[in-house]
């Protein structure tokens, strides 16, 4: 079979295998749909093989988990893989999606979220540089263990199954990555050509890697030297471990561009958080979502912060809860033991301790007092509360929402405060003090 000509810009599809069931993880939840800082475990293999150039992406799924897994995928289309017959029939499964595709195919596990655009790229160009019609890629490992093995000779190569080695091809340390590169031409009678007469019954892919050669296309290996890179996911421990390795990558790479992380150790930081240079993050401090902190911002230490922006100089911590929606503008702070949600918080203002503030404007150089609380909700539907700017909220204050604070005004201590209070006014909502004279003597004598 001639090979086709490798360009710069040969268009590149990617299959993700995601039809395993997953069931070492003894959960509920699809494997594949795991959390790993802030991402499904398939969201790390998605973006590694878009950012390594794949314009399309077809992930293959069990029936039980279709609706969750497309749910995640974006712009990749998802098909369904009805029988756990292999990773061969998993391909099979996917192929229509790619009717009319000529280019290449990457082909990658969909439980693997250590692979980087950079490995996915480096396969892809050996492939190219090869003129090769299918590329595997393979690693070296001094226990092989169930690995299949890779055997090479003037020909290419091929690779056998653990369970179908022989002694001496068990020997062979170089190990099969579950990891391809196959012209989509080429892919297609390989595939159709697959029988299941083996130890397990099933369709392997590898076994397009013979038809391929013997059909006149060239079979490739490609050495990944970094096997740790290959980690695929197969039980809780598994999943620990990768989320380790990502969690130091993304630590390293926001240090690297200049943010200050104090204790990189104890801090937890989620994919999508962005870090501005000379931003501080105390130890202790879980950053969720597409949380945002600008320069001179601080966070922590221990605190939690979920979708949150803080402008310069803005602080959250200690043993702050920022939840979702909360904006805080330049110099403000949220301090210790306080919880936001949905609140945006004006330049200079204060919410400096144990409070609930959610779904609120706060202006600018306005402070809350100590035990404040919003009472956003009614039982069946949210309400806001706004508070003005210069305001100063007296200790343990309630604004039963909906219900606006004037600017300059003033509440005191222990109000409820269940209507508005007017510009530079005092409101105060709290029943009057009575002293009862000798009750403690009368409480004795009872």
């Amino acid at each position: 079979m001639p090979t086709v000509p490798r360009t710069a810009d040969r268009p590149l599809a990617c299959i993700v295998m995601a039809g395993g069931k997953g069931t070492r993880m003894r959960s509920e939840l699809p494997k594949v749909l795991h959390p790993i800082w802030g991402r499904p475990l398939l969201g790390w293999v998605l973006s590694a093989v878009r950012e390594a150039g794949a314009e399309r992406v077809v992930v293959v799924v069990p029936p039980d988990a279709a609706e969750a897994v497309a749910a995640v995928v974006g712009d990749a289309e998802t098909v369904v893989q009805p029988d756990q017959l292999g990773t061969g029939d998993a391909v099979r499964c996917a192929l229509p999606a790619l009717a009319g595709f000529s280019g290449d195919v990457l082909i990658v596990s969909g439980d693997t979220p250590l692979l980087t655009a950079e490995l996915l790229g480096d396969l892809v160009a050996a492939h190219a540089a090869d003129g090769a019609a299918a590329t595997a890629a393979t690693f070296r490992i001094d226990q092989p263990g169930s690995y299949g093995r890779v055997l090479r000779d003037a020909t290419g190569i091929r690779i056998v199954e653990a369970k179908d080695a022989t002694p001496s091809e068990l020997a062979i340390d170089e190990c099969n990555a579950g990891l391809y590169v196959v012209e989509a031409d080429a892919l297609r009678p390989a595939i159709a050509s697959l029988t299941n007469d083996n130890a397990q019954g099933e369709y392997y892919l590898p076994d397009v890697i013979p038809a391929i050669s013997a059909a006149g296309g060239l079979a490739a290996a490609s050495l990944v030297e970094d096997a740790s890179l290959l980690l695929g996911v197969n039980t809780r421990v598994e999943l620990a471990e990768a989320a380790q390795i990502i969690r130091d990558r993304i630590v390293t790479a926001h240090l690297l561009a200049g943010a200050g992380i104090v204790d990189p150790a104890t801090t937890y930081i989620d994919a999508d958080v962005e870090l501005e240079a000379d931003c501080v993050v105390h130890p202790f401090t879980i950053l969720r979502g597409r949380t945002r902190l600008a320069a001179g911002a601080e966070a922590g230490p221990h605190s939690v912060l979920t979708d949150a922006v803080l402008e310069s100089d803005a602080q959250a911590g200690p043993f702050a809860h920022l939840r979702a929606g909360t904006h805080l503008h330049a110099g403000s702070r949220v301090g210790a033991f306080a919880e936001t949600k949905n609140t945006e918080l004006g330049a200079r203002s204060k919410i400096p301790h144990l409070s609930y503030i959610g779904d609120a404007t706060v202006g600018e150089d306005t402070n809350i007092g100590a035990g404040n609380i919003t009472a956003n909700y009614d039982g069946a539907s949210k309400h806001h509360t706004t508070i003005g700017d210069r305001v100063r909220t007296g200790s343990d204050c309630v604004f039963v929402a909906p219900v606006a604070i004037g600017d300059d005004a003033t509440t005191g201590a222990g109000s409820i405060i269940t209507e508005d209070v007017p510009a530079e006014a005092l409101g105060i909502a709290r029943a009057r003090q009575v002293n009862k004279e000798h009750y403690a003597k009368r409480k004795r004598d009872v």
